[in-house]
Formats: structure tokens, C-alpha cells, sequence
């Protein structure tokens, strides 16, 4: 017993491994004495300053970097949903496996916060026979869900993308047969 004591009572951190931290202010013999290492006066010289981007006068990354890009305010605010966590919520019991919609995703805890849209994702596998409504699904996602025998219903705005599309290129098409029959 005796001998643990007295390693304990010999344990000290090595040398140099402890630094004191240099007391500022303390007269001009400690090098840091009057000014404390701060220069003349100055905004940097005062305290709480932080000059955010300034970089000694060379031209700051901010705008030595190109402008890319812009934030369109319009944009829909889309939360993604993979399979694997809805057959979770299925497995622990916070979903049934019938009906789904965005309301029983949100209640089972799925999705949080605010959002314009919810699209279903193919991540993970599907166990059970699922009936989902959600705006949008990617391919991959409806089949994995259909191959299961369960059903992927797209409402809203995403409703019949390719049939849309494809309607939009037929009226191109009509449109620009109509001005070379005028020509």
C-alpha cells in the first residue's frame, strides 16, 4: 500500500509540458509591459475587435473568389424519405403499413420541421405491402414498392411529370408545324 502512495505523491506532468501564460501589462522590463504586444493605438489595439475578412490588405478570399449561383426564395422545400425509414417506423411500431401519407410520416416522427413537399427515395429494402401518397417519387422507389405488390400515389404539383412534359413537346412540336405551314 505504502508503495502506490508514494507513486502517486511522485507524478508530475514533464517538463515543459506546462507553459505559464504571459501576464501582459506588468512593466516595461517583462517585454509585454505599456502596450502588451498590441502596437500603437488602433482598432486593433482595442478589445473586442475582430475585423471579419481582412487579410493584412491583401485582396480577402471572399472577393478574390468568383460570385456562383443565386438563392431563389421561391424554391420548394423538399424533405426526402428513404423506404428503409418508413419500414423502420413500420418495425417499431409508430406507423401502420397501410395507409401513408405526409400527416402519418410527421406524426410517426419521420419528418420534421417545415416543408413544401416530400419525396419518396429507393434506399433500403421493402418488406411490407405499402400504400403511400406523397408529391413526389423517384423511379427507382415506385418499383421497388410496386415489385412488393404495395401502390405509390403522386399528388400535388409532380402529379404525371412525363405525361406533362411529353404534352408540353407535343404542343411544341404542333406549334412549330403551325408556323412553317405559314411560311
Amino acid at each position: 500500500m505504502t508503495g502506490t502512495v508514494a507513486i502517486l505523491q511522485s507524478l508530475a506532468p514533464n517538463k515543459g509540458a506546462k507553459k505559464r501564460r504571459m501576464r501582459v501589462g506588468r512593466g516595461i522590463g517583462s517585454g509585454k509591459g505599456k502596450t502588451c504586444g498590441r502596437g500603437g493605438k488602433g482598432q486593433t489595439a482595442r478589445s473586442g475587435v475582430a475585423i471579419k475578412g481582412f487579410e493584412g490588405g491583401q485582396t480577402p478570399i471572399h472577393r478574390r473568389l468568383p460570385k456562383r449561383g443565386f438563392n431563389n426564395p421561391m424554391a420548394a422545400k423538399v424533405q426526402t424519405v428513404n423506404i428503409w425509414e418508413i419500414e423502420n417506423a413500420i418495425e417499431s411500431g409508430k406507423l401502420k403499413a397501410g395507409e401513408i401519407n405526409n400527416e402519418t410520416l410527421k406524426t410517426a416522427g419521420i419528418l420534421r420541421g417545415q416543408f413544401d413537399k416530400v419525396k419518396l427515395l429507393a434506399q433500403g429494402d421493402v418488406k411490407s405491402k405499402l400504400s403511400i401518397t406523397v408529391d413526389a417519387a423517384s423511379e427507382s422507389a415506385v418499383k421497388a414498392v410496386e415489385k412488393n405488390g404495395g401502390k405509390v400515389s403522386i399528388s400535388g404539383e409532380f402529379q404525371d411529370k412525363k405525361e406533362r412534359s411529353e404534352a408540353k413537346t407535343a404542343k411544341n412540336t404542333a406549334a412549330r408545324k403551325a408556323a412553317q405551314k405559314k411560311k
